[in-house]
């Protein structure tokens, strides 16, 4: 599947169904957290991170404040498994068409993975995410996000410390 010429289309084409407020920001590549944070304007703690993991036999698709650290005991209680890893560049180009740090915070339809996002996201206003690219972002209200992505949210980030 690629999805890269097309993630940044289907996240707009959601949200507009969806009625959901966002504005757009184009900026120069990023390619961490923190750069991207500030080529937007927001708090760190507003960016979504979000990466693929393989969860015991199935990739599925994770979100949480680019300000934590993806805590993986959470996940490998939730999902009854030991096993739990970044899926490789590779993977993520061939699942997705996009590179890492473009990922967007999307399942179903835009992504055709299950979403779960950290219930750090919604102590939030806003989330700010890059929208299929390493070079175009969106910022939205939190609550406008979660009724239009409808993820499943639950704690699986920790502090960075």
């Amino acid at each position: 599947m690629d999805a890269s010429g097309d993630a940044y289309s289907r996240i707009k084409s959601l949200l507009d169904a969806e009625g959901a407020a966002y504005r757009e920001a184009h900026h120069e590549p990023t390619r961490t957290s923190e750069g991207s944070a500030k080529a937007r304007g927001e708090e760190l703690k507003n960016g979504g991170k979000s990466l693929l993991l393989k969860v015991g036999d199935e990739f599925r698709l994770f979100t949480f404040s680019a300000a934590l650290a993806l805590d993986s005991r959470p996940l490998k209680e939730r999902f009854s498994t030991r096993y739990v890893r970044f899926a490789t560049k590779e993977e993520l180009l061939v699942l997705t068409g996009l590179v890492p740090g473009c990922v967007p915070p999307f399942g179903r339809p835009v992504l055709p993975f299950e979403l779960y996002v950290d219930d750090s996201i919604t102590k939030n206003e806003r989330i700010a995410f890059n929208a299929g690219s390493l070079t175009d972002s969106i910022i939205m209200p939190v609550n406008e996000y979660l009724r239009a992505a409808k993820p499943v949210v639950f704690r699986f980030a920790a502090s960075r410390d």
